[in-house]
């Protein structure tokens, strides 16, 4: 098979792309700097919003849908927003071509000008709390718990497949809430919604925090996240939840009367993840010979390959299978026979190795004539010959053990890669030779965290929360600092 990685060793970055397009996820478009998701790519994603929806439908959201369009006039209602987001805002100025004057193709129509300009979301919370106006005028339409699974733009100038484009996918929850106190508890439980499907869906152990001023988001009072540690020591944010507090109704009057009688402003809030996902799901797990999927998220949880030499083989084997097939389904397993003429087992090996597919099952004659059945599994490629009437059980049991397994080897990858430091000029070396997350004191000031950002290509990822600790010397300064940072370099 001549789908051969570049290993991770060698060059990281390269073995990621390589991966990526030779296990049929995704590929770069005609357009620059976006990418086609490919049927093997969409299915992870698939099953990932399959998840994620049905836990936010459990804690009482529901979805909606507004436009991909938004007037130019919104984002100056707030200075914050228009600001973080202008420089990546793709903008529609008119609305018809007609042909050129050469008749050799096609131009703007100079006449077709839009009378005001439209935006191309790279985020909806200006069109949504311009329309929220209009929903809510009483506490007793509140809260309001809504989500939207779209894509947006931001003009990205240097682009990789699913961890940075200028197009992609996402969902953004937007809620609306009659105090603060309501609405601080809404992002954090929807940052717990984020922490449970990394680490039970994902098999990514991820840090909760709050982020520093200088790296919340654009119009938000706090910004909540999740890091996560990928294998070459980089951090990559798996997913945010922001407390806007009133900014946002402030901006498009969105007010309410109270159980008092008394006007107030509506507090909202913002959080949501993307198909970057998939990235890291691909950079956490995965190996030399392909994608390491977990189980829960794994397109096919289980390939059958026959190995025969004759037709007659070939024959008895696939009734094996057939039947084989249909009594894990039965169980709610996903499998795919793979009966193809067209390539040898080997080569069927090799593929389902790099597709990540987390079973396998081989029959060959002597395993029909011994009723028994080879099964590799993905994570450890460990081989075991097991009778046919207790494969059902047994892959059940090790589909829970990958799933288990694999966080695990990521929990301790990560734990084996986590520094707390107290000296400077140490952590500019770990993040230079090492990488890894460093946990250290820090000042608090703007000056200190840019500083280690032009020193050291590393940002702070966030505040992370349970820090039990009194306090120390910020690692900068040495100024009196109240908790340690997570410190990273980071996609």
């Amino acid at each position: 098979m001549a789908k051969e990685l570049t290993s991770r060793e060698e060059n990281y970055s390269q073995w990621y792309n390589d991966l990526v397009v030779k296990a049929d996820l995704a590929e770069n478009s005609a357009v620059r700097g976006c990418m086609v998701i490919k049927p093997y790519g969409y299915a992870i994603w698939e099953k990932m919003q399959a998840a994620l929806d049905g836990m936010f439908k459990k804690t009482g959201h529901s979805n909606l849908y507004f436009p991909l369009f938004i007037p130019k006039s919104f984002f100056s209602k707030e200075a914050a927003h228009v600001e973080g987001f202008a420089k990546e805002c793709a903008v529609v100025t008119h609305y018809r071509l007609k042909n050129s004057p050469d008749g050799k193709g096609v131009v703007v129509d100079p006449e077709a000008r839009l009378e005001e300009e439209l935006i191309i979301r790279p985020t909806s919370e200006t069109i949504i709390w311009n329309t929220y106006k209009n929903w809510i005028q009483s506490y007793r339409d509140l809260p309001l718990l809504y989500n939207q699974w779209a894509n947006v733009v931001r003009w990205e100038m240097r682009t990789r497949l699913f961890l940075r484009t200028t197009e992609f996918l996402w969902q953004e929850g937007h809620t609306a809430h009659a105090s603060s106190e309501e609405a601080v508890e809404e992002t954090l439980k929807m940052l717990n919604v984020y922490t449970q499907f990394a680490e039970e869906y994902m098999a990514v152990p991820v840090i909760q925090g709050v982020k520093t001023d200088n790296e919340k988001f654009a119009g938000a009072i706090d910004t909540y996240c999740i890091e996560a540690l990928m294998q070459d020591g980089k951090a990559l944010q798996a997913g945010t939840s922001h407390f806007l507090g009133q900014n946002f109704a402030k901006a498009f009057d969105v007010t309410f009367t109270d159980k008092n009688g008394k006007p107030d402003f509506v507090w909202a809030t913002s959080w949501g993840v993307t198909t970057r996902l998939i990235g890291a799901l691909i950079m956490t797990h995965s190996d030399d010979n392909g994608l390491v999927l977990p189980p829960k998220l794994a397109p096919v949880h289980v390939v059958i390959v026959p190995i025969y030499k004759t037709d007659e083989q070939r024959s008895m084997i696939a009734e094996k299978a057939e039947q084989l097939k249909k009594l894990l389904e039965d169980e709610g397993i996903t499998v795919k026979f793979d009966n193809r003429d067209t390539h040898k087992p080997g080569w069927k090996f090799a593929e389902y190795e790099l597709k990540g597919v987390p079973v396998r099952l081989a029959i060959g004659p002597k395993d029909y004539e011994n009723n028994t059945v080879e099964v590799a599994r993905r994570d450890t490629l460990e081989k075991k010959i097991i009778p046919q009437e207790e494969v059902v059980k047994h892959v059940k049991k090790l589909l829970v053990d990958i799933q288990d397994n694999i966080y695990k080897k990521a929990l301790n990858f990560r734990n084996a890669n986590t520094f707390e430091c107290n000296d400077y000029a140490e952590m500019k070396d770990i993040l230079e030779n090492k990488g890894g997350f460093v946990l250290a004191y820090w000042d608090g000031t703007i000056e200190t965290e840019e500083k280690i950002k032009e020193e050291t290509k590393a940002t702070i990822r966030c505040i992370p929360f349970g820090q039990q600790h009194e306090g120390g010397k910020c690692i900068v300064s040495g100024k009196p600092s109240k908790y340690r940072v997570l410190i990273a370099r980071a996609y």
